[in-house]
């Protein structure tokens, strides 16, 4: 099986359908259609659906017949937080609702005018959580990613929504980004980074994960133990047809190594996965 390469997949078209079907005949029939959409990713999209049957049979042991039925789920709630993300950006976001568990823990982090570095990952939807979080708890969120979507869709989805409600800082070669990371923590803003993909070649961390070896991104857990700024591990997942459920850990203030860093974000990311499993999104053999 492939690993991740650190490209967004899905194709121009598709991102032009669904914009025009939001705008023009609302989220319910986008989720109707793509109920079509996945359905058929699920018969042909072999890659993916096979790494997650995997996963499902031989990580969490769900029979056969229940890990099927998940992975169908997974591509759908999959479809949605992307449709959700297209809602957000055009505006339409007056049906979505959200609670979020320890939402004092951020206050406190803003409070202490540090700054403050989130680490999440592919499980539910961090980019819808960058909108929710946008201007209530602080007025600049930044998602450091890879920028290696294709651009043609990034273009598109510039010119019809306006792009994101959040600030991105991508990933260089020349570690430019890492300049970015201390300027937004010195005017007190927050930088979120997901810590559960690496890249071929680049440096990990091997932990043990829900009972096997995974490896880990070494960058994101350096980065959270170099800078003086609070560290907390937050996760977002949709747990209604227009709602989310965000969580914060309590935040690390002490100087901690990055191996010790990751343990305590793996102990925390296999909870969500056990509580989310459906949420799963990383469509290929995380394990070693």
């Amino acid at each position: 099986m492939s690993r991740w390469d650190g490209k967004t997949k899905g194709s121009l078209t598709g991102y032009k359908i669904f914009l025009f079907f939001i705008n023009t005949l609302g989220l319910n029939f986008a989720y109707y259609l793509l109920r079509i959409v996945t359905f058929y990713y699920y018969l042909f999209a072999s890659k993916p659906r096979n790494a997650l049957l995997d996963f499902y049979q031989n990580i969490l042991h769900f029979q056969r017949a229940g890990a099927k039925k998940l992975v169908r789920k997974n591509f759908y709630i999959f479809g949605q937080t992307l449709v959700d993300r297209a809602a957000f950006l055009l505006g339409k976001n007056e049906q979505f609702t959200h609670t979020f568990e320890n939402e004092q823990y951020l206050i406190d982090i803003r409070d202490q005018g540090k700054g403050g570095i989130l680490l999440s990952a592919h499980l539910g939807n961090w980019e819808t959580a960058g909108n929710l979080l946008k201007g209530r708890i602080t007025p600049t969120i930044n998602i450091v990613m890879l920028d290696a979507e294709v651009e043609s869709i990034k273009q598109y989805m510039d010119l019809s929504t306006g792009g994101s409600r959040f600030k991105v800082i991508a990933i260089k070669n020349d570690l430019s980004h890492i300049i970015s990371i201390r300027n937004a923590l010195i005017n007190n803003e927050f930088v979120a980074i997901h810590s559960d993909r690496y890249l071929e070649g680049a440096r990990f961390i091997e932990l043990d994960f829900l009972g096997k070896k995974a490896k880990f991104p070494h960058g994101p857990f350096v980065i959270a133990s170099k800078f003086d700024a609070p560290v907390t591990f937050v996760f977002v997942a949709k747990n209604g047809k227009y709602s989310y459920h965000l969580s914060a850990t309590l935040p690390i203030t002490s100087k901690m190594k990055p191996e010790e860093i990751a343990r305590l974000y793996v102990t925390e990311l296999e909870k969500k996965v056990k509580e989310y499993p459906e949420q799963w999104f990383n469509y290929y053999n995380f394990f070693n």
